[in-house]
């Protein structure tokens, strides 16, 4: 049996919250593991929009979501933390006053104290039913690289924010956008809809995907309008139906949870000594759910952790600019 791996800190979760509070960890001289179910650091923004300009971070007037996660990365890699991703954090125990916890493959972090930035938590897409067979063969649920479907037809399915995010991203790359909702009232911000109807993108209401067909690859699609059948072509199918979400096993580590969200209180602490909580996953009375918010939240909780595992410690360690 491999030996548990000892650290002060362990963040679940790898999301933009994650990251600084991983950075954040090693200014207060915190040993720290950084666990995420996610192949990749950076969370949603890494699997959902990584080329999505975000333009609510202080000091960037705007932000391309993969530059963001690489200069998180970046900073957080200053006091080198250990990554361990594509794991699942599962049981939580108590052992001579440290917690363990177990992952997938049978790894077992100790840490003092522990810092659940899961933003929504496991996300899954929810299915396009006729592109059953399809994922990866030409469906994808997420678009992580605009420029491999230069000169394609694309065909988007969905009717929220991310169809529509990316109907403006691959409209100026594909050779056609062509975007299907099944009804003709959208979810998406007015004035994403409007951009996206003013470029001339193709909006088929009132429609539903019956079918995807090709040969040697993905060729085209059937779409079903009322009582007429339309077949468009397609190289790529961008099924944005949404997903759901839950906070997996961390459900049973008897926190108070409503709405996949955990419960603190000012110092970002749950209602379970030494665990607590920031980013999207946090809540408390007032709370508006930004990643700048999070990063605010992040720094409060790594500094209240420093003093819960060293009551001699400084709960304000200074400011970062007078370190040398």
């Amino acid at each position: 049996m491999t030996a548990p791996i000892d650290v002060d800190l362990l963040i679940v979760g790898a999301g933009p919250t994650g990251l600084f509070a991983a950075y954040y960890a090693g200014f207060r001289e915190l040993s720290t593991v950084v666990v995420d179910s996610l192949p990749e650091p950076g969370g949603q923004v890494t699997a959902m929009y990584p080329e999505k300009q975000i333009f609510d971070v202080a000091g960037f007037p705007a932000v391309r979501g993969r530059d963001l996660i690489n200069s998180l990365v970046e900073q957080a890699n200053q006091f080198k933390p250990t990554y361990l991703l594509g794991r699942r954090a599962h049981e939580l125990s108590e052992v001579d006053g440290k917690f363990e916890v177990g992952l997938d493959g049978g790894t077992v972090v100790r840490a003092g104290a522990i810092l659940i930035t899961a933003g929504i938590g496991e996300f899954t897409p929810r299915p396009l039913p006729a592109g059953d067979g399809w994922l990866g063969r030409g469906m994808v649920h997420f678009v992580p690289s605009f420029d491999v479907y230069r000169d394609h037809d694309v065909v988007i399915v969905g009717g929220g924010d991310s169809a529509f995010d990316w109907a403006l991203a691959l409209h100026p790359v594909a050779r056609s956008v062509t975007l299907v909702h099944r009804r003709a009232k959208f979810r998406a911000m007015p004035a994403t809809v409007r951009q996206v109807e003013n470029l001339g993108v193709r909006i088929i209401t009132d429609a539903q995907v019956t079918a995807l067909r090709g040969e040697s690859g993905l060729q085209e699609v059937e779409v079903k309008v009322g009582d007429s059948t339309e077949v468009l072509p397609a190289q790529a199918v961008v099924a944005a139906l949404g997903f759901t979400a839950d906070l997996g096993p961390i459900e049973s580590w008897g926190l108070k949870i409503d709405h996949r969200s955990i419960s603190v209180d000012t110092t970002m602490r749950t209602v379970r000594d030494r665990v607590y909580a920031a980013g999207d996953v946090a809540a408390y009375p007032g709370k508006v759910k930004l990643i700048a918010t999070g990063f605010g939240e992040a720094a409060t909780a790594v500094n209240n952790i420093a003093v819960a595992l060293n009551p001699d410690a400084h709960l304000f360690p200074g400011h970062s600019s007078n370190a040398e």
